[in-house]
């Protein structure tokens, strides 16, 4: 390896930690140092599918402790002689946006309205006072006000000292994503991956949108088992439910086939309570005898198991529940309206308590009802409990309800490369338990319009099953304003003539892109060879369900490959109370004073003393930790480097050499650390190192540096070769201190450094020379201590025994004491005594 330019060294009188992050994030960006080079081979390129943050507010230590993981990994991989294509993208379409932007601006999105121009939101916005805009308008405020979020955000990540290549910023709802998105989900559809179904489908009942599978989450909530009396030829029947409100949906009661309680009941029918339809008794193996009465009521739809009831059975369908949340103003086919009317109308809680009123009228509440505590299905951005409603919804294929689809996405999860590998075992339970395809449609606003229209026959009614789609070279469109091909604008919504698909597409859909986007897919072809697939996807553990597997599907419908080598998994940060921090539950804490108290390397040093994928407490103790950390290189360096230079190769005494010896070790297992994503690893091994180094090594060398002669070469070239070797060590970490120490005194940066080798460093030392010495100097430290002496006391005479004599470095080791007699007697037990003067 060629030795690297070392200019006249230029020392701070006192180096500080203050004004680095300003200094080096100006000067990194003037001189391009991330900026990716695409001249450079696929075989030589390092590209990261770096995970666009949601833009809908503001950064949290949670990110900038994940993103510090991905950076470091990034910065090692540049200086092992990579080009690191390591782009950024903003998450800025989807509910998060909607939401804070209803709320900052007191709008709310009316699509009937027409688009007004010269609109401006209230002065004194009211969130519960919404205005209602045009979709247009709305879209126009949510772009408004990503813009600002999204100059924020990146103003944090460059302070934070993310070396990614600005160059390469993307947006999920900016024109190449829309038209990325699109052309994937085209491409399905005429592979026959997408489809178009009308089914029961979760429904959050405030956002009136679809909810797919993958953003579920069972939440306890109190209810109250009801047990209601159906009437058979026979007896009567007894139903618990915590759902009475649900009656008229009713179109079956289930049990167990094995159980002999309703054995005789299986093929008859009985007459429901209140509305007297008469409904079948039928078995079923879901049905779990020892729960309640053993025997249910399937609605449609109370739960998804009424779903699969429903299907299999092959029962009809009585909705009651409405996209409001309300119960329909009509009741379905074939029960009365009578009792209905008590109903229509009313939301699901009111509708519960006046049915529990007319039950009780008529007799056929047995009971009081029993209380209970339930897992209940909630969106995981929603406030309500979902409902299932019958809509008409896009589905992508996943391996839901295709074993062979599934089989293949299982054995792709085994062909990658998970760090740490446990993790993968997230990934394989949740795709084993998928029970329906990936529905991909949202009825929302802000977000990547599916990009199909539909004919309108004479009678104006749609034809769902011709869907009308663009050409990819006209991509992206929007149904809503955009006219298909063969036809006008003047035609929409007439006889004859076409409407648009109202949807967007879920998040997902297009953040399951991300490495197509990122690199150029379709658009830049030939950086999009030099990139895909991508070496690295790293993410929370959360979004394995989500994020990690929806890519893999998509990589592999479109390319048949997996869409990265390697994804390295991070944990969640925990409050004090070991609970996760959340914008939702309010415990969250924002970097910016971090940042500007502690400094950025700080702050990282926490972040990336983390293991991969555990879970990590907040704790500023640590981040103190690693203030001090920078502080002592920064002292540290001024030291050594006030030594003057020495020929690198004058390096001849055997303390320097062992001292050396142990960089080695140390530069091989910080290697092998970074090479399998474990960070943490190399900085503790690293930094436990450079401590030694300070308290150890520099004490025992201070005296023989300032000398003269060959001796004193060797101590001042090992000492600089050590400072070298450990900048470049840090610099992944620590990047603005180490870019600072290494400015006093080599050319260029130290991030575009090759990453050191244990090669370049001499060999021949004995690690056990540095320990053995150090131990000893250790020891009379301690004799010092425990006599209340200053450290530059001196030593009338030591004598270290045992077999670690052999090893001291005796010159060293009485300098750095202060010891005028010194013995060294290999006979009996390892063992130090002084005798203070």
């Amino acid at each position: 390896m060629g030795r690297m330019t070392t200019p006249q060294p230029n020392v701070p009188a006192k180096p500080a930690l203050d004004g680095l992050e300003d200094k080096w994030v100006r000067g990194w960006d003037e001189a391009g140092t991330y900026r990716f080079d695409r001249t450079r081979p696929r075989s030589e390129v390092y590209s990261v599918d770096t995970p666009p943050p949601t833009v809908s507010g503001s950064l949290h230590v949670g990110h900038v402790f994940s993103y510090t993981h991905t950076d470091a990994v990034a910065r090692y991989h540049r200086m092992r002689g990579r080009a690191v294509f390591y782009p950024m993208g903003w998450d800025d379409n989807g509910l998060p946006t909607e939401r804070r932007v209803q709320n900052h601006f007191g709008v709310r999105c009316d699509p009937s309205l027409p688009y007004d121009p010269a609109f401006e939101p209230p002065a004194k916005p009211d969130a519960k006072r919404q205005v209602p805009v045009s979709r247009r308008n709305f879209i126009e405020l949510c772009e408004r006000l990503t813009e600002v979020d999204e100059r924020a955000f990146e103003e944090m990540w460059r302070r934070v000292g993310l070396s990614v290549d600005w160059d390469h910023l993307y947006t999920t709802i900016g024109a190449p994503a829309r038209a990325a998105s699109q052309r994937a989900f085209l491409r399905n559809l005429a592979r026959g991956e997408a489809y178009l179904a009308e089914a029961p489908t979760l429904w959050d009942v405030t956002f009136r949108t679809a909810v797919a599978q993958a953003e579920l989450e069972d939440r306890d909530e109190p209810g109250a088992f009801h047990r209601l009396r159906f009437r058979a030829e026979s007896r009567p029947v007894y139903v618990e439910t915590t759902r009475p409100e649900l009656l008229p949906a009713c179109v079956a009661l289930v049990a167990h086939p094995d159980d002999e309680r309703y054995a005789e009941l299986f093929g008859t029918t009985v007459r429901t309570p209140l509305f007297d339809v008469e409904v079948p008794v039928l078995p079923h193996r879901l049905a779990e005898p020892d729960k309640g009465s053993g025997i249910v009521m399937v609605c449609t739809f109370g739960d998804l198991t009424d779903v699969v009831w429903w299907r299999e059975l092959d029962l009809p369908t009585r909705a009651v529940i409405g996209w409001d949340g309300r119960l329909a103003a009509e009741p379905p086919q074939g029960v009365p309206a009578g009792p209905y009317a008590e109903l229509a109308g009313k939301t699901v809680f009111s509708a519960k308590q006046r049915i529990v009123e007319l039950l009780t009228e008529s007799g056929d509440l047995d009971g009081e009802p029993r209380k209970v505590v339930r897992p209940v299905k909630f969106y995981e951005k929603g406030s309500r409990p979902l409902e299932i409603v019958t809509t008409r919804q896009w589905y992508l294929r996943n391996g839901g309800r295709d074993a062979a689809l599934r089989d293949r996405m299982l054995e792709r999860g085994r062909e990658l490369r998970w760090h740490p590998e446990y993790m993968r075992a997230r990934y394989e339970n949740w795709v084993a338990g998928l029970n329906g395809d990936w529905l991909v449609s949202r009825q929302r606003f802000f977000g990547v319009p599916v990009p199909v229209w539909y004919p309108l026959d004479g009678g104006g009614e749609a034809r769902y099953d011709a869907p009308i789609v663009p050409a990819e070279a006209v991509l992206p469109v929007d149904p809503s304003s955009d006219a298909p091909p063969g036809y006008d604008e003047d035609q929409r919504g007439k006889p004859g003539g076409f409407i648009g698909d109202p949807d967007v597409m879920d998040t997902w859909a297009t953040s399951s892109l991300t490495p197509q986007i990122a690199g150029g897919w379709e658009r830049d072809p030939d950086l999009f060879a030099r990139v895909f697939p991508f070496d690295l996807r790293p993410q929370a553990h959360e979004i394995i369900r989500t994020w990690l597997f929806s890519t893999v599907v998509r990589a592999d419908a479109e390319h048949g490959v997996l869409p990265w080598r390697d994804t390295a998994i991070s944990g969640w940060i925990l409050d004090p109370d070991r609970k996760k921090m959340s914008k939702s539950k309010g415990n969250v804490v924002t970097p910016v004073d971090l940042l500007k108290e502690y400094g950025s390397d700080a702050v990282r040093y926490w972040a990336a003393s983390a293991r991969p994928g555990a879970d990590t407490a907040f704790d500023t103790g640590q981040i103190k930790v690693g203030r001090r950390l920078a502080i002592k290189i920064l002292n540290a360096s001024k030291f050594v480097l006030g030594f003057g230079a020495a020929d690198p190769d004058a390096v001849s005494e055997p303390l320097d050499r062992a001292m050396l010896a142990a960089l080695a070790g140390v530069v091989e297992d910080a290697t092998r650390a970074f090479d399998a994503y474990d960070q943490a690893r190399a900085l503790e091994r690293t930094e436990r190192f450079f401590w030694e180094f300070c308290d150890d090594y520099l004490e025992l060398v201070k005296a023989r540096a300032y000398g003269e002669g060959p001796a004193a070469e060797s101590a001042r070239a090992a000492l600089r070769t050590a400072l070298s070797v450990l900048l470049r060590l840090f610099a992944p970490v620590l990047p603005f201190v180490a870019e600072e120490v290494w400015s006093w005194w080599r050319a260029g940066s130290v991030h575009r450094a090759p990453w050191p080798a244990a090669a370049e460093l001499p060999g021949g030392g004995d690690p056990a020379v540095l320990a053995a010495t150090g131990a000893a100097l250790g020891e009379v430290r301690r004799a010092k201590s425990e006599a209340r002496a200053s450290m530059r006391a001196d030593v009338a005479r030591a004598v270290v025994r045992g077999p670690r004599a052999a090893l001291v470095a005796a010159a060293d080791l009485a300098a750095a004491g202060r010891v005028a007699d010194l013995v060294l007697d290999a006979a009996g037990e390892d063992a130090v005594e002084v005798e203070l003067a």
